[in-house]
């Protein structure tokens, strides 16, 4: 962005929902101000009602800098802040940006290259999840795994060509506008959902996994249970919606609680002797096996390097990868 703007690339508006986020907002900001594209750019912000000084600095920001512009979040939301942004943008390319990402320095030239070139709608690379403290990396870890979040190509990498959805997502803006934005009553799984209605509407979205864009994720117990029991509640909500035509790995972790719900029951009988002498061992056996299978699987993890360098990081990976599985099964469930 430091270059002198060539009027034969396309505007770009990048568009940045943000709340609570005075750790990170500088970083996000500063990786977006930074790009190197030729073309114009701007910075639209949609401020919630933060209260640990992200606003402030924000609103420091803008007064140094007239490619940043702000409007109002009040509600908090995520597709509403989104959109508000959208519309109150100026450009025919919009690039979503979070606050707890940064953006490589020619990501937005390789994505509007690769948008011209295919045709898309919306084009996503990769999500690289990072840690700055030991339980962040251990989160990082889990979100890069495919026991994380599900292996989509957006989180763990593939092949470049047509996908589901787009990470972020790097858009034009009348299509965007065709279909109706996003979703505002859909707090998680709105980019899934949004690319899902660009699909329908016959439009391509495609994958690129030279773009890479750096994540830093939840950095408590807290945090992280909290974001992953609301994305499978949503994750549930996107399931019925679409009368269960979702992609398998949705289905995974609500199916790994009830596998365990219905385990501890049958324990239960087996102890209280509900269960018969002779059949009741083999029901239980067969109850445990889908939860016995998972533990193994994740005892196996112990020795993949991909777990953590050290023992101790690779147990603290293994207990990430559990709690993500259990709070997402427990949201979708809840959700469905």
């Amino acid at each position: 962005m430091a270059e002198p703007e060539n009027p034969a690339l396309p505007g770009v508006s990048y568009v940045m929902p943000v709340y609570n986020e005075i750790q990170y907002i500088d970083d996000a900001i500063d990786s977006v101000l930074s790009q190197e594209y030729g073309g114009p750019t701007e910075l639209v912000l949609a401020l919630g009602p933060s209260t640990d000084g992200t606003n402030e600095r924000v609103r420091e920001r803008a007064r140094s800098d007239p490619r940043i512009r702000l409007v109002e979040n009040p509600e908090m939301t995520i597709p509403i802040g989104l959109n508000r942004a959208i519309r109150a943008s100026r450009y025919p390319i919009v690039v979503r940006v979070d606050a707890h990402t940064e953006l490589s320095d020619t990501y937005t030239s390789a994505g509007v290259a690769t948008l011209e070139r295919t045709g898309a709608a919306s084009v996503g690379g990769v999500m690289v999840a990072t840690g700055r403290t030991a339980f962040q990396s251990a989160v990082a870890r889990g979100y890069n795994s495919r026991l994380g979040l599900g292996g989509a190509s957006y989180h763990v990498g593939g092949v470049e060509g047509p996908a589901e959805s787009a990470y972020l997502g790097i858009m034009r803006r009348d299509e965007l506008l065709d279909i109706g934005l996003y979703d505002e009553n859909i707090n998680r799984g709105e980019d899934w959902e949004l690319n899902k209605r660009l699909r329908d509407a016959g439009h391509l979205v495609w994958l690129d996994p030279a773009l890479r864009v750096t994540y830093w994720p939840r950095d408590t117990w807290r945090k992280l249970a909290r974001q992953f029991r609301a994305t499978g509640i949503w994750r549930g909500e996107i399931v019925r919606r679409s009368g269960g035509r979702s992609p398998l790995r949705y289905y995974a972790p609500p199916a790994l609680v009830a596998a365990s719900a219905l385990s501890l029951l049958g324990l239960l009988a087996l102890v209280m002797g509900l269960l018969a002498p002779v059949t009741g061992p083999i029901a239980l056996a067969v109850l445990t096996a889908p939860t016995a299978a998972y533990l193994a699987l994740l005892v196996a993890l112990l020795a993949a390097p991909s777990s953590g360098p050290r023992l101790r990081d690779r147990a603290a990976f293994l207990l990430v990868i559990a709690r993500m599985q259990c709070e997402w099964g427990v949201g979708v469930i809840g959700g469905a």
